[in-house]
């Protein structure tokens, strides 16, 4: 009887020992993320309110899309639904968060080159700018460009105006996005023999 006590006790003890480690890693995890967070730019794209039939009649809800990017490369989306608006934003930045993809940009300030994207109904073309021409993109997009950091860069919208869609034909667009020297490393080459003698060395530098 005795012997059944003590594994009884072992057994609790090892059980408050992993729920211990587990919150443990649970309140790191969350320190990181509310690090990492305290440097993005949040943008709201949108906030639908949605109805679900059921059989009392009809039951309300919201969806959000917010767009999360740190300004400096970096950009990611997500979407949201909860029966309240606070709840519905918090899971789309959650998603954004865990979805960010690096986009190289040119002196940080635009794009490399011009570039094509599209999704369902949705078109997209990004170009290139030079300074001072600054952001000229409507609605969703124009968030995008904004938690990317990029400064000056004409876009397109062609086709559906469906936010869903405008957003990930934008990221399907921003990921086929490469730098010279990406380029020039996949081809063995050096950057100026890919962009010719003066803008390889401006690159370079």
């Amino acid at each position: 009887m005795a012997r059944n006590e003590n594994s009884a006790a072992g057994g609790e003890n090892e059980r408050r020992g992993r729920d211990r480690g587990e919150r443990r890693d649970r309140d790191n995890r969350d320190r990181r993320e509310e690090r990492e967070g305290d440097d993005l730019v949040e943008k709201l794209v949108g906030i639908n309110r949605v109805a679900k039939v059921v059989k009392g009649g009809r039951r309300f809800g919201f969806a959000a899309i917010v767009v999360v990017g740190d300004a400096k490369g970096r950009v990611g989306v997500g979407s949201g639904k909860a029966r309240e608006v606070p709840e519905a934003i918090r899971k789309a930045t959650e998603q954004a968060k865990r979805s960010m993809i690096r986009v190289p940009l040119r002196e940080g300030r635009t794009l490399h080159h011009d570039v094509f994207g599209h999704f369902g109904a949705g078109k997209v073309v990004l170009r290139a700018a030079p300074p001072g021409t600054g952001i000229i993109a409507g609605g969703p997009m124009r968030a995008i460009f904004e938690a990317l950091g990029v400064a000056d860069v004409v876009t397109k919208s062609v086709g559906t105006s469906n936010p869903h869609n405008m957003i990930k034909a934008t990221f399907d667009a921003l990921t086929q996005c490469v730098s010279p020297r990406s380029v020039a490393a996949r081809r063995g080459r050096r950057v100026s023999d890919i962009l010719g003698k003066r803008e390889g060395e401006k690159e370079a530098a």
